[in-house]
């Protein structure tokens, strides 16, 4: 019986459902370079006034995002403070340092994702000539797919604003962490996703992450902000012209796919249940849509061999000795047993 293959290698993977191909192929269009797409105004809108900002940039990716962020708030020789694990240090090509100047301080993360409030401390620069000036705090929720605990998010933005740093979030699944902080108060989602926005001088959200568009972020902060990053993004390349047909996608996700997220998390929880007590893995709790499972004793030296299994039954995953599996709104509860009895079938047979 031939299955379906089932891609649990990010939630990047996604395909535009027909509601959203048709929210596209509607969408009026503009130049929005010359700043007339109706259907972009309208998500800078829509995204900035969701989250509590007076003004919001739509980018192609979250990484130029980032980009855009950084420097629209640090200058050439200007440091910004970062997670050793954070997808703008080390993930994004080092782009601050290459095309800004900017050089960023990686600091190790705790257990939990965060970053020790010593440690921040600690790492901002005295104004002295000898040092780079340390102008910005640059966080990640989730990160791993951990969410940060909002009272640390709390502290350490306001000890980021005590200091005067800006302050930064890839908030590139804000609404994953968002779904998982409204489980814990009994609020919503779109609430926590603003209570968290709000700790912070800018965001940057993605839309084809969870949210299943196929293009695109968004970059939110002050007017004075978004028109420096503005004019990064023309630098960056990132001036597209009809983008209302992306800008659509992106809208209709957040009326469509946020509370959805819970399935998400639901299905990363049934894959650690599906793969909890096998001999040679060690599952990690998952706490929103990432299951990260590490491969421990003899089972390493069959890392290889594991994945090709995996590979050979339809089933994607990306790593090595620590595998990372992503649950997303193209995969059901059959396909997450279905990787579970694959995974179980290589350690028994």
């Amino acid at each position: 019986m031939m299955h379906k293959p089932v891609d649990l290698r990010s939630d990047t993977v996604t395909q535009p459902t027909a509601a959203m191909r048709a929210a596209m192929q509607a969408a009026p269009l503009g130049d929005d370079v010359f700043g007339d797409d109706p259907s972009v105004n309208a998500l800078q809108e829509k995204i900035a006034a969701l989250l509590g900002f007076e003004a919001a940039l739509f980018v192609p990716t979250g990484t130029q995002g980032n980009l855009c962020a950084i420097l629209g708030h640090c200058q050439r020789g200007d440091e910004y403070i970062v997670g050793q694990q954070a997808h703008c240090y080390r993930w994004e090509g080092g782009g601050a340092a290459v095309f800004g100047s900017v050089q960023p301080q990686p600091l190790n993360h705790q257990p939990d994702g965060t970053l020790a409030l010593g440690d921040i401390e600690a790492a901002i620069k005295p104004d002295d000539a000898h040092f780079a000036r340390t102008r910005l705090l640059a966080l990640e929720n989730t990160l791993g797919g951990k969410l940060l605990p909002f009272d640390y998010v709390e502290q350490a933005t306001q000890l980021a604003q005590d200091r005067g740093l800006g302050r930064h979030l890839d908030g590139a699944r804000l609404f994953n962490a968002a779904v998982a902080q409204a489980a814990q108060t009994g609020s919503d989602a779109f609430t926590e996703a603003r209570r968290i926005a709000q700790c912070f001088d800018s965001v940057s959200v993605c839309f084809s992450k969870g949210l299943g568009a196929p293009v695109g972020s968004a970059l939110c902060g002050s007017p004075g902000f978004i028109a420096r990053a503005h004019r990064i993004r023309k630098m960056a390349g990132g001036g597209m012209r009809q983008s209302g047909m992306l800008a659509a996608a992106a809208a209709h996700a957040l009326d469509h796919h946020v509370v959805r997220l819970a399935q998400d998390h639901a299905l990363a929880q049934r894959l650690a249940d599906g793969l909890a007590g096998i001999d040679g893995l060690r599952v990690e709790a998952p706490q929103t849509n990432i299951l990260f499972v590490d491969l421990t004793g003899a089972a390493k030296a069959r890392s290889a061999d594991l994945l090709r299994h995996l590979a050979d039954n339809g089933i994607q995953a990306t790593g090595l000795y620590r595998l990372r599996f992503v649950t997303h709104l193209d995969v059901d509860a059959a396909d997450i047993d279905r990787a579970a009895a694959v995974v179980r079938q290589f350690f028994n047979g």
